[in-house]
Parts: C-alpha cells; sequence; structure tokens
C-alpha cells in the first residue's frame, strides 16, 4: 500500500511542470443577420436601399443622417450637399478625410463608381489595417449635388472584427449601386 501511494506520488510530481503554455483566447462566433434590404425614401433629393438590421436616424441639420448597426457596433454617418459650384472643393474636402487615416491604415484602395443611367459618380475608400474607419466614399451627379458616407465602429477595431467589417462594407457597397437622385 506504502508503495502505491508513493508511485502516485511520484508519478504526480513528475507530471507537474513548468512549462505549462496557456491555451490562446478564442475569438466569440458570430452571428450575422441576412441580407434583406428596403428602400428609404427621405425628405431629400436621394434614393437608396438600407438593411433591414439598421436603423437610419436623422442628424440636425437638413440631410444629415446616420444609419445605425446596432447589433454590429458600426455607424454610417451621411451627409448631402447641395452644389454651388464647389464639386471640387467638396471632392478635395472628402479625398483629405479619406487620406487622413493613412497614418494608420496598411492600405487604402479607391474604387470608381460610375453610373450613367442614374447620373451617380463616385469613389469608395476602402481601408486595410486598424483604422478608426472601415470605408468612406462620396456620390455626385457633378453638377446639384454632394452625397458623403463614412462607416465607423463604436469599439477599437482589431482583426477579431474582420467578419463584421467586411460584412458591413458590402452593405456599403450595396447602397451606393441603388444609390439615385430624385431629380433624374
Amino acid at each position: 500500500m506504502k508503495i502505491n501511494i508513493l508511485l502516485l506520488c511520484i508519478v504526480f510530481f513528475a507530471g507537474c511542470s513548468a512549462d505549462y503554455t496557456p491555451k490562446p483566447l478564442a475569438f466569440f462566433k458570430i452571428d450575422l443577420p441576412n441580407k434583406e434590404y428596403q428602400k428609404v425614401d427621405v425628405d431629400c433629393p436621394f434614393v437608396f436601399e438600407t438593411p433591414l438590421y439598421s436603423s437610419l436616424e436623422k442628424n440636425q441639420r437638413a440631410c444629415f443622417y446616420n444609419l445605425d448597426f446596432p447589433n454590429q457596433n458600426g455607424v454610417l454617418h451621411i451627409t448631402y450637399l447641395p452644389l454651388k459650384n464647389d464639386l471640387r472643393e467638396h471632392t478635395e474636402f472628402s479625398r483629405k478625410l479619406a487620406y487622413k487615416h493613412n497614418v494608420m491604415a496598411d492600405a487604402i484602395t479607391e474604387q470608381v463608381y460610375i453610373n450613367e443611367e442614374e447620373k451617380v459618380y463616385g469613389v469608395l475608400y476602402n481601408y486595410d489595417g486598424i483604422t478608426a474607419t472601415a470605408a468612406q466614399f462620396y456620390l455626385t451627379d457633378s453638377v446639384h449635388h454632394f452625397f458623403r458616407g463614412a462607416l465607423y465602429f463604436s469599439t477599437e477595431v482589431s482583426d477579431s472584427l474582420l467578419p463584421v467589417n467586411n460584412f458591413l462594407k458590402q452593405d456599403v457597397r450595396h447602397l451606393i449601386e441603388t444609390f439615385h437622385w430624385k431629380d433624374n
């Protein structure tokens, strides 16, 4: 009996070592909703589609909105301005705002959008890496209207946020592709 206890103690103490390596933290499972869209027609000169899992909230200024994604901790800030022969100033300001994140971004890609039929022209700025914004864009008809959007998250952007980031970027692209001016 003493030998069994002695063997058990030897095995127990030999099994313990200082080289213990803890398991890495796991990423949580993200349940993303199905992509379903609805047409948004507000008292402004534009129309577009938004996801059903988002809500459009009006800001204090006319035609300034936040497209809130509450379950994804994201918000798309939307700005509309009428043009007064100042297209160059608006596009340059949007470009400067987009490249303000160049310090932290691994890469910024630009995608040009042209929809001749609806007279919608614009640029989508897409960010890779850990930046404050996930995507920014502007749309214009080059004469009367200027529309700008910037997607931000209410949490620190990290690699674990990448699936949500990509998911909402698809919604931004869908908004751009379904966007049109009311006066066309």
